[in-house]
């Protein structure tokens, strides 16, 4: 009997590259157990609903899932399916290591940083009024009571930031740290402007590195890391952020070893973890066998670290690392000419990896 673990394919591009990440993940040895459940739009546009409850039923059983990239509407249908699935299993940390390999193009090829993103708090934690409404109207004259006047025509976001909240990522990045070998923590934040929500997640990091004296601790405002990434990102390991920051800075550093087709990721919370590319569905190329699977492969590879495959996840790695390093058998992106004749689809380039496994 294998690990049962939800697979969920996405929709878009996201069907291919599950099923070429599934059949890596299998030739490694290790036994797999798939429950495949739906979610996106393709299931919104068949049901209603892009995150049905067997689906959350089926991650609330395994406890662990891997996730194809899913498509969100811009500006009106449905929210975010990460973002549901974050919300209602508690994902609280998300994971976006952002590793460098040999043979992609690249002006950073040293970088070897790992982001731990907050998930739940923050301006993304969803507390709007939009402008017009009641409720705007009474949150303006509560803001006009407590001595902020805000203009009439204005939305309203609420960014929330706790202690709880703060004190479980900076634990997780020590503990990450701890676990693999890494030397420092970097916190970072707007702690100079932002006093009483940043400033809180800074005297919580702060407090919480004590905690852990083997791993050196540094805090760094925002805007001073984005220039220091790409001027010394040698000089950086794992940076844990507030969610929004985390957002936008997993970005910087996903282009800075290639861009997002190399940016795998983990959403981690108490009871379950979900792994994903932090890339999108990509549907104007659904069907055409054509998408870099090296994210969500990736993504595996933090899948089998979370089950304590250690053995098989460096194995998937060093062989994904190599097919990348050779150039031969790799997707159009690639290629140092995309129009290059000889790049192969997604399919053929999880073959070349299985090949490599068992080399």
């Amino acid at each position: 009997m294998g690990y049962e673990v939800t697979l969920i394919p996405g929709d878009g591009t996201g069907p291919e590259l599950a099923e070429a990440t599934r059949r890596v993940l299998e030739a490694t040895g290790v036994a797999f157990d798939w429950d495949v459940q739906q979610a996106g739009i393709d299931e919104y546009e068949s049901s209603g609903n892009p995150f049905p409850p067997a689906t959350l039923d089926s991650l609330k059983r395994t406890k662990v899932g891997i996730k194809g990239p899913t498509t969100t509407p811009v500006g009106s249908g449905f929210r975010s399916v990460n973002v549901l699935l974050r919300k209602e299993l508690d994902l609280y940390a998300c994971v976006r290591p952002c590793k460098a390999y040999a043979g992609v193009r690249t002006r950073f090829p040293e970088t070897d940083i790992v982001i731990m993103r907050e998930n739940t708090e923050d301006l993304y934690a969803g507390i709007e009024f939009e402008r017009g409404t009641p409720e705007n109207a009474r949150m303006r004259e509560v803001l006009k009571e407590l001595g902020s006047v805000v203009r009439e025509d204005s939305g309203i976001s609420i960014k929330p930031i706790s202690v709880f909240g703060s004190e479980r990522i900076v634990e997780a990045a020590f503990e990450y740290a701890k676990r693999n070998g890494r030397r420092k923590v970097t916190a970072v934040h707007k702690a100079n402007i932002m006093k009483f929500t940043d400033g809180l997640f800074l005297e919580v990091a702060r407090d919480v590195a004590t905690r852990h004296p083997e791993i050196e601790f540094e805090d760094r405002i925002v805007d001073n890391l984005c220039n220091q990434l790409v001027s010394r990102p040698e000089e950086y390991d794992v940076l844990v952020l507030p969610n929004l920051y985390g957002d936008i800075v997993s970005d910087l550093a996903a282009g800075m070893i290639g861009g997002l087709g190399f940016a795998g990721g983990a959403n981690i919370g108490t009871h379950a973890a979900v792994f994903e590319a932090t890339h999108g569905s990509a549907p104007k190329y659904k069907g055409q066998n054509r998408m870099n699977p090296t994210a969500l492969m990736l993504s595996g590879v933090y899948l089998l670290e979370h089950l304590q495959e250690r053995d098989a996840a460096d194995r998937l790695e060093r062989a994904l690392a190599e097919v990348i390093r050779k150039g031969e058998k790799v997707t159009y992106d690639l290629k140092a000419d995309r129009n290059d004749p000889t790049a192969v689809g997604t399919s053929q380039f999880a073959d070349a990896v299985i090949e490599e496994l068992s080399a």
